[in-house]
């Protein structure tokens, strides 16, 4: 049975079956291509393709010494350890569901993935922070777009494809909260701080349009139809924005949206708050993934450290 046939198949089962989106499809499908031709490559290959039984720990274990090996013909930059990982994960994605339809080949379990390098989490100290959400002219309908931008972002910790499809309507000022549709289609509840709910009603006062998205561009050409989804900022635009302000300010750490995301959830734990109710306002399926937070705010181990080390004393 043919190797790319079941891939294009395992591609159509995420698409239908676990409702993935375009972007995780797209990764798949590259990745499993890419093994699919290092397999042919090898004395494996038959006319551009292999049988899944030919898959075994000899040949991902040549595979993970390509990925590890091969640099970027431009940059001469070899592949991350975590761009590795990706390589390995969905190839025991589509192992795992081989297996589901009973079909000879490699158990997934014995895929093993290889320890990431350790990458600093960009946090803002509250001075920086401060500077960054005050650096809008609020004098300026852009000014006050981009400051309820801003604060919305570290209110509620929300991945900026998601602050981007917020409409007008589903966003309750009132009760302070509101739902959104994050990766997975997993729906959540977030919540509005006072700072975000004040800017957020100015910016709103003063827009005369009745678009249907919530945070519309003010460049360009004014397009009235779909209910103003063409005046929609894309999460690119938002990035910008942010990029721009982290300038504005001269920042040290290059803050980005995802930037403001690991500051609201840091400042969650540093007051007090517990791992798991974290983990749903951020709507991580897994707990380890919030935990990369707990090694920068463990406020009682900085205390005890402050209070009986010697070297405090003096």
């Amino acid at each position: 049975m043919a190797l790319a046939t079941q891939i294009t198949d395992f591609l159509e089962y995420l698409e239908i079956e676990r409702n993935a989106s375009q972007k995780t499809i797209q990764n798949y499908d590259h990745y499993l291509k890419r093994f699919l031709d290092f397999a042919c490559s090898t004395s494996l290959g038959r006319a551009g393709d292999i049988d899944p039984k030919s898959i075994d720990l000899a040949l991902v274990r040549k595979y993970r010494l390509h990925l590890s090996r091969w640099t970027d013909p431009n940059s001469k930059k070899p592949l991350k350890r975590v761009t590795q990982n990706y390589f390995m994960i969905a190839l025991r994605a589509f192992l795992r569901y081989l297996a589901k339809l009973d079909i000879e080949t490699l158990s997934p379990e014995k895929i093993e993935l290889g320890e990431n390098d350790a990458a600093p989490l960009k946090v803002l100290e509250a001075e920086a922070l401060q500077k960054l959400l005050e650096a809008p002219d609020t004098t300026e309908k852009s000014g006050l777009r981009d400051r309820a931008i801003l604060e919305t972002l570290f209110s509620t910790g929300l991945r900026v494809s998601e602050l981007a499809s917020l409409n007008v309507d589903t966003v309750n000022l009132q009760r302070r909260e509101f739902s959104v549709v994050g990766k997975g289609s997993k729906e959540r509840i977030v919540f509005l701080s006072e700072a975000a709910v004040h800017w957020l009603e100015r910016y709103l006062m003063i827009r005369k349009d009745s678009f249907k998205p919530l945070f519309i561009r003010y460049q360009g050409k004014s397009e009235l139809e779909d209910s103003g989804e063409r005046m929609r900022l894309t999460p690119r635009s938002i990035e910008r924005i942010v990029e721009k302000y982290v300038k504005v300010v001269g920042l040290s750490v290059k803050a980005t949206p995802h930037t403001l995301r690991h500051s609201f959830a840091t400042d969650l734990l540093i007051n007090g708050a517990d791992i798991r109710s974290v983990q749903e306002m951020l709507g991580h399926s897994n707990i380890a993934t919030t935990q990369i937070y707990t090694h920068i705010t463990n406020r009682h181990l900085k205390d005890v450290h402050k209070a009986f080390h010697s070297g405090n004393k003096g």
